[in-house]
Parts: structure tokens; sequence; C-alpha cells
């Protein structure tokens, strides 16, 4: 009696292990939560949204989203070098919201999709819900292959198959990898998408969680003939608990997303308090310490993983949450994640981040078992070394083994 769209889906859903569930001397390298430290107190800005804007707060919301806060956002992303006003803008549930509404938007059941091997792991069961078809396109450390894409599309124009619907990808300190996309590629991928008529998906949560280096331009900033749909979130630079992420796209595009948008308005008081919250003076003092905390997370990170586990490959992330470990093949990670999670450290397998995909041949791959996320974000530097240690020895009993 199942909708095709779920009766391929899975009778359970691997749920993240919460730090509050979790008892005192597990450590957690799994999920992507926030560090308690640098949580900010919004406490003055409630204050402000229920008295000053008391009425706006508690009614239903416009369904783009607060006037004020949209163009904010335009700001924002204009200080980046895009150029939008409020009317590009429509305020969402969080990224996954997001994803979730370009998807209702673009995709029909049986359309494909390309997307990164591997990728974030929770845009897999967003995108399936729809019955796509998932089309693997490697990467490097200078990010997506755009070359490749050119095989992708022309194998299926040979073959007479309607062509990919658009293109998935996060571009910076990408979710699970860490890689930062080389700003020849972006240019090159946003060329492709133009020339070839495809959607490219732009899924940036982590843009101001940099660590060093200049930021290179997202794609939406390259974006002169309106094909990207960014995606963007205030989870990974304030708070995960506030569920406030936004769209930018085309306003034709806008106008048909709040169509779709079944909510009634995302919440009124907690855009109220993001919006009085980023136009204080304590926004940009926010940031410098969200990014000195996971910098310093990252350093600890990396150092405790280079002394304690010399045999796995990294690539440094210059932002973001995450440390992608690359193993010998011999090295059975699924295995890896239950012996740690029985030493008391949960870390996530790297075959969670490959889609049920085919290549442009239609040939299944199956995921390489060798590779390991790490979240560096929520645990104190004590408990990384501490947990890197444990995964240490989890692997020499496992090779003893």
């Amino acid at each position: 009696m199942l909708a095709r769209r779920a009766a391929g889906l899975a009778t359970s859903f691997p749920a993240p292990h919460f730090p509050s569930e979790l008892a005192s001397q597990v450590i957690p390298f799994d999920s992507g939560f926030a560090f308690p430290g640098v949580l900010p107190d919004l406490t003055r800005f409630a204050q402000v949204a229920l008295t000053t804007h008391r009425e706006e707060a508690l009614q239903y919301a416009p369904t783009q989203g607060n006037p004020e806060l949209r163009a904010w956002l335009a700001d924002y992303m204009n200080a980046d070098g895009c150029n939008l006003t409020a009317r590009d803008i429509i305020v969402v549930n969080g990224a996954k919201h997001g994803l979730d509404l370009i998807s209702r938007l673009l995709l029909d059941e049986g359309d494909s999709i390309v997307v990164t091997a591997p990728m974030y792991f929770t845009a897999i069961p967003i995108f399936r819900s729809f019955g796509v078809q998932f089309i693997e396109v490697g990467q490097d450390r200078d990010g997506l292959r755009v070359e490749e894409l050119e095989e992708i599309f022309a194998y299926f124009e040979a073959e007479g198959r309607r062509p990919p619907k658009l293109i998935y990808n996060v571009v910076d300190y990408h979710n699970p990898t860490g890689v930062t996309m080389a700003r020849t590629r972006r240019e090159a991928l946003v060329d492709f998408a133009v020339r070839r008529g495809v959607c490219l998906v732009e899924d940036n949560p982590y843009r101001r969680v940099r660590f060093e280096g200049d930021p290179l331009p997202c794609l939406k900033a390259l974006d002169r003939a309106r094909t990207v749909f960014h995606v963007g979130t205030f989870s990974k630079l304030i708070a995960p608990g506030l569920r406030i992420g936004w769209i930018a796209a085309d306003p034709d595009s806008v106008a048909r997303l709040m169509q779709l948008k079944s909510d009634g308005g995302t919440n009124p008081l907690i855009q109220r308090m993001v919006l009085e919250f980023c136009r204080s003076e304590a926004f940009a003092a926010h940031v410098v310490r969200v990014q000195t905390a996971y910098r310093e997370h990252r350093d600890r990170m990396v150092a405790a993983v280079r002394r304690e586990l010399p045999q796995a490959a990294i690539t440094l992330p210059h932002g973001g949450y995450y440390l992608w470990l690359s193993f010998p093949e011999h090295v059975d990670c699924d295995a890896l994640a239950r012996s740690a999670a029985a030493a008391g450290v949960n870390v996530i397998a790297g075959t969670r981040f490959f889609a049920p995909a085919v290549d442009a041949s239609g040939r299944r791959r199956a995921p390489p078992r060798n590779h390991l996320r790490l979240s560096y974000s929520y645990a104190t530097p004590e408990q990384i070394d501490a947990g890197v240690a444990r995964l240490a020895a989890a692997l020499r009993s496992q090779i003893a083994a």
C-alpha cells in the first residue's frame, strides 16, 4: 500500500548518537554537532523578538520568510560577490528542508541526478525518496572532476535518454572529504551547467567556518544564467537547533518553491532572533570564535591521526567539521567502526557516504570499504586525543585478529 517513492526505502533509519544520550565515557566523532563552547547566548535577542516584535514573532510567518531577514541574507551573499535581492531568497527550516523543496521543484520519478562519490549521506534518502537514479562523478584534491560530466552526458545522449536533471555538490569544505573545489573547477562547472541546461544545487553550510586562506567565489556568485540553487543554513555557524536556512534562486523558482512549502511559514520567532543577532555587533565576534575553536579542534585531530594512525591518508580541510580518513584497501572500516564503538568512540564508516549509484554506462558500483569520516566539531581537544587513541587501538586489534 506504500507509495512508490516510499516502498524502496529502508524500514529503519540510522539516527545519529545524540551526545546527551551517550554514556559519559563515549566520545562522539560521528555527527556534526556544534561544540557547546561556541553556542551563543541569544537571550537578549529572544527578549527583543518577544517584546518589540511580539505580534510578528507569535503570528504565522510569511511563506517566503521575514522580509528583513531575506534582505540581510541577500546583502550577506552579495558581500561574497553575488547579485541578489530579497526577492531571490526563501527562508526554510534548515538546509535539508531546502534540498527537499528543490527536489519537489525539479525531480520526477525516474529522473537521474549527478552526485559526488562520496557525498553528504543525509542527502541520499532525501533525493532517493523522489525515485531518482544516482550517477556518481569522481573527486580529487581540487574537487568534482568536471571533465567526467562530459562523458556522463554524452552517454545519456547516445542512449537517447533524458540527461540528468541536476548536479549536487558541497563546494566549500566538502562533507565528508573536506575538499574545497578549485576556482577553475567552479567556473568550469557553472559553464558546463549553462551549456547543458542542467541545474546546479550548491549545498554550502560551512562557508563561514573557514580556518585559513581567502574565500573562493561560491557557485551562485559565478551564476549569470540563474542556473544555481544555493542552499545555506545557520546550523553550522550559529546553532543547529535554530533550524533556519535559506535558498537563493531566481524569483520565478522562488515563487514556485513558496507554493510547494507546506509549513505555514518558517518559525517567525526564530527568524527574528536570528536577524537581531546577525545585525548586532555580537555576530562578527561569534564568527571569529567559531573559526578559532574549530581550527583548534581540526589541528588537534590532524595531529592525533598522524601520530596514532600513520597508515591513514588525509586531506587537510581548510574549514568545516570533518576529517576523511583513507586506509589501505585491506582495512574494512565498517568493521572498524563497530570495533571503535565497542571501545567507546563513535565514528561513521565511509560506505554510508556513497549513494546507491551507477556509473555513466549503467554499471552499479560497490562502495569502497577503506574510509572513515571523523567529526572534530563536538569533542573537546582532550577527547579528540583520547578518541583517536581508542580508534588506533581498535584498528590494531582488528589487524591482529
